[in-house]
């Protein structure tokens, strides 16, 4: 096994965090280590590094249950025995966590998305190999993009998938049954964002209107 030391920028970021901001709140971090976590939310946004959550919404550590994979996405309820990493996390937060809000929050500029697009226009034939773990992960938003493939500007087009992303994520979220069972009982919400990078905006989507709307 190839593992190394890590980095030194990295050692010295870590020393000057222990020297300043754990000295600083100790006491806070030793209550979470003995009393364990209650995050009030869960989480799922893309792997992307320009992507900050907790950055975006102030969180403290402890505040939020946090799930990255490529695109934001969710797959469907499928207990075939095999190994779902984003379903065990989805699991694990409703059902052992009980975290009250569910929130999934796409971006602009993902590259995910793009994958996807010029997957299902036949422009990433590598995508489309079985041996593709990208490509066959994508295939979770192939219905998102049918219902933007009559979108004629590749720009418009990229954003409307962008958005999609985040509505699958919500369908299929309501597909596993403790999800659903949560909602219906009121004891869960589930939340759609979409957060365009460059400008520092957020919209959330209003499943009423089938619309986004700016926070």
């Amino acid at each position: 096994m190839p593992a190394r030391a890590l980095p030194s920028y990295l050692i010295q970021r870590y020393q000057g965090w222990k020297a300043t901001t754990y000295a600083e709140n100790g006491a806070w971090y030793k209550r979470l280590a003995s009393e364990g976590q209650r995050p009030r939310a869960m989480v799922i946004s893309c792997c992307d590094s320009r992507v900050h959550v907790t950055a975006i919404f102030g969180a403290d550590t402890g505040e939020f249950f946090i799930h990255r994979n490529i695109a934001n996405l969710v797959p469907p309820y499928e207990p075939d025995g095999q190994q779902h990493g984003t379903s065990a996390a989805v699991e694990y937060a409703v059902t052992a966590l009980k975290v009250s809000h569910l929130i999934v929050m796409g971006h602009s500029n993902c590259g995910g998305v793009q994958g996807c697009l010029d997957m299902c226009t036949g422009k990433a034939p590598h995508l489309e190999e079985t041996s593709s773990f990208v490509g066959r992960w994508m295939d979770i938003l192939r219905p998102g993009f049918d219902r933007v493939a009559g979108i004629a500007d590749d720009a418009e087009k990229a954003r409307a998938l962008e958005k999609e992303a985040v509505v699958v994520s919500l369908e299929n979220l309501m597909s596993f049954p403790f999800v659903k069972a949560a909602v219906e009982a009121g004891d869960l919400t589930l939340h759609g964002l979409w957060n365009e990078i460059g400008a520092g905006e957020l919209e959330w989507y209003d499943s009423k209107t089938g619309t986004y709307q700016p926070v």
